[in-house]
């Protein structure tokens, strides 16, 4: 039975997340919280380590579901099951790419959707944030070291891009993030 979650959950990831892993983030929480495979902190966690390791957000995130819900083959399931809708679609717009960017109708749905990619995307980065650093402070007086984190670094890209007239390299800013956090919350 959890093969077949599996399956039918990352298929709809894979269907459904349009504009690149940082737009399918609400959809992979939604997909995994639903099914009860991961806690809404430890799903955090995994985003933050998918974007920190090599490969597609989506794929790293579904390998590893899929491995800690079924081992190996849920892995390969979960993975199979992201990449393949994405894979067909590709295949098919290349088919049809020369025709469908010449039309007008088509090209004003891509341009209809950029915008809403670019909010799905700002709204999961402010939602991540809140319920991670912001809504425990409000709750339990807690830890203010994550939200000083996010700022400062939010501050140092910015800041970055005035002073150095280019933004930052995000390699150079998940250095100093890892830096940061390692004086931050000791080793």
């Amino acid at each position: 039975m959890i093969y077949l979650d599996l399956l039918i959950g990352f298929l709809k990831v894979g269907f459904f997340a349009f504009g690149g892993a940082y737009g399918a983030i609400p959809l992979i929480r939604d997909v995994v919280l639903s099914y009860g495979w991961l806690s809404d902190e430890r799903l955090t966690d995994m985003i933050a380590v998918s974007e920190s390791t090599p490969g597609p957000i989506m794929v790293n995130l579904a390998t590893y579901v899929g491995s800690s819900q079924a081992g190996l083959s849920g892995a390969l399931i979960a993975t199979l099951a992201v990449v393949t809708p994405s894979f067909l679609i590709i295949l098919f717009l290349t088919i049809l790419l020369k025709t469908a960017l010449k039309n007008k109708y088509a090209a004003a749905v891509l341009g209809g959707l950029k915008p809403c990619v670019i909010g799905i995307v700002l709204a999961t980065g402010c939602v991540m944030v809140f319920r991670q650093s912001v809504l425990p402070l409000l709750n339990e007086g807690g830890d203010f070291r994550p939200l000083i984190l996010t700022a400062g670094l939010v501050l140092v890209y910015f800041g970055s891009g005035k002073i150095l007239k280019k933004g930052l390299s995000p390699v150079v800013l998940i250095l100093i993030s890892a830096c940061v956090g390692i004086v931050m919350y000791g080793v």
